[in-house]
């Protein structure tokens, strides 16, 4: 994860690199992915997500773009 001050910051730094790839999140993105994603990591039961739920995750937050596409068996856990 990389953090810049403004878009065109990120556009020069990708232009300069020559890269492109990845997905732009706003702060308040960022901190309400933060947020659903770590919310139990404490609890003694916590045993990881199911590929299912981690794309409710990002559906819930409208991260629906290839980037956040998921291609594995909905019944393997993401650690």
């Amino acid at each position: 994860m990389r953090f810049f001050r403004s878009e065109e910051d990120l556009q020069q730094w990708q232009s300069e690199r020559g890269k492109a790839e990845g997905e732009t999140l706003r702060p308040e993105q960022v901190w309400e992915l933060s947020r659903l994603w770590y919310h139990n990591r404490l609890s003694p039961d916590y045993r990881g997500r199911t590929v299912a739920q981690v794309e409710e995750i990002f559906h819930a937050l409208n991260l629906t773009s290839k980037f956040w596409y998921m291609d594995k068996p909905t019944d393997e856990l993401q650690k």
